[in-house]
């Protein structure tokens, strides 16, 4: 039997990482075709190795001769920059795992579709930004997109069998992330730090910060509507502090089917690996009588005001998303950056938001890649104006 060709964009994050564990596990099954990162070149360089992968590309252009003289002898290909990330995407592949964080994944996932392949989506920007694009493009070029945040993979396998057409509701549950019992007059004086522990999952730094925010989980509303094609009334969100009940679909007899499983990323990148298959993971098993209660209740809209403008966003459809996520981004490094506090992070989405819709009119509809390339970029410098703005008024 041939071994499947897999490419991993992204291997370096902990998406990356959980996806490699899984493949490591029966690598014999498996030919790697790329592994891509950033700045972490002694992990890339040690999984390349260790995979045996044709090619090792870092998104950082700089970090090449360091990549090269990590992969010297093992017969792995060192590459770098954007153009080198597309070509990687090119080459063929049976399964590809997007886990670029941020607008950097867009080209490649776009590209990897053109041959056909099988895209595990974890890179969530692509579908805020560029949802009927990506859709568009898989069922133009025949690919297939598999859902990898723990949220959609839940809905999708409880979707499996059913028709949309008997589904009422979609909800998506949240931890609350690690300030979600912080007096809500405290958040504003929350650090970078503080936010950037999570009870329940571990997590790379800026997806920590933005579950804290609940900017993740407007994001993951936002996907919601794309990825199923549901109106944003059909979609809920609960906060659930156990992180044991990933989402659940509500069908029009009453009926809520309910996604459980241990918080460990490696049940939505298994399920899409082996999918329509279900193959043994080596997760965590729950023991209901041992967890005894599982809690739920809504969300409060002080305390995330990211939801409200998600839900504005999806009202409004085309452009919106794109100038939403360019704005989150932007904001959350503003955070990081200390020129904002953690509650000025909204106001900051909101204020770009309000910009760009005077600029550009966020419901026109997106017609290119490019389209969305160019908006990200405008929107992105708005929100850094927004920033400055509201520098001006603290002083």
């Amino acid at each position: 039997m041939s071994r499947r060709r897999v490419s991993i964009f992204g291997a370096t994050g902990s998406i990356g990482q959980n996806t490699i564990d899984l493949i490591a596990r029966d690598a014999q099954a498996y030919e790697v075709v790329a592994l891509t990162g950033a700045s972490n070149i002694a992990q890339l360089a040690t999984d390349a190795r260790r995979l045996g992968a044709q090619i090792a590309v870092t998104a950082e252009a700089r970090l090449l001769p360091e990549l090269r003289a990590a992969l010297e002898g093992s017969g792995v290909e060192a590459a770098a920059g954007e153009a080198a990330l597309l070509e990687a995407a090119d080459r063929p592949a049976d399964w590809i795992m997007s886990a670029i964080v941020g607008a950097a994944g867009l080209a490649p996932g776009f590209r990897a579709l053109r041959h056909g392949a099988t895209l595990a989506l974890a890179n969530k920007e692509s579908l805020v930004t560029a949802g009927p694009l990506l859709l568009q493009e898989a069922r133009q070029h025949g690919a297939q997109i598999l859902p990898v945040d723990s949220e959609h993979s839940a809905v999708f396998q409880g979707l499996v069998g059913e028709d949309m057409a008997a589904v009422e509701r979609i909800i998506i549950t949240a931890s609350g992330g690690g300030l979600r019992d912080w007096p809500i007059a405290a958040l504003a004086n929350a650090t970078p730090e503080d936010a950037g522990a999570h009870p329940n999952w571990d997590m790379g730094q800026r997806i920590t910060i933005d579950s804290a925010s609940m900017f993740n989980k407007a994001m993951e509303l936002i996907e919601t509507k794309e990825f199923f094609g549901v109106v944003p009334a059909q979609i809920e969100t609960v906060i659930h502090p156990q992180s044991i009940v990933h989402a659940l679909v509500g069908f029009n007899d009453g009926a809520l089917m309910a996604h459980l499983g241990a918080p460990d990323m490696r049940h939505a990148i298994g399920y899409a690996l082996h999918y329509p298959d279900r193959r043994d993971l080596p997760v965590a098993r729950i023991d209901l009588a041992q967890l005894a209660t599982l809690e739920f209740y809504a969300p409060c809209a002080t305390r995330y005001p990211a939801l409200k403008l998600a839900r504005a966003v999806m009202e409004a459809g085309g452009h919106a998303g794109c100038v939403f996520n360019a704005a989150k981004e932007t904001a959350l490094d503003g955070f990081l950056a200390g020129r904002i506090g953690f509650m000025d992070m909204s106001g900051v989405v909101e204020a770009t938001l309000d910009a760009m819709s005077s600029k550009i009119g966020l419901s026109n509809a997106v017609e290119t890649l490019e389209d969305v390339l160019q908006t990200d970029h405008m929107a992105r410098k708005t929100a850094w104006t927004a920033i400055e703005h509201h520098e001006k008024e603290a002083r």
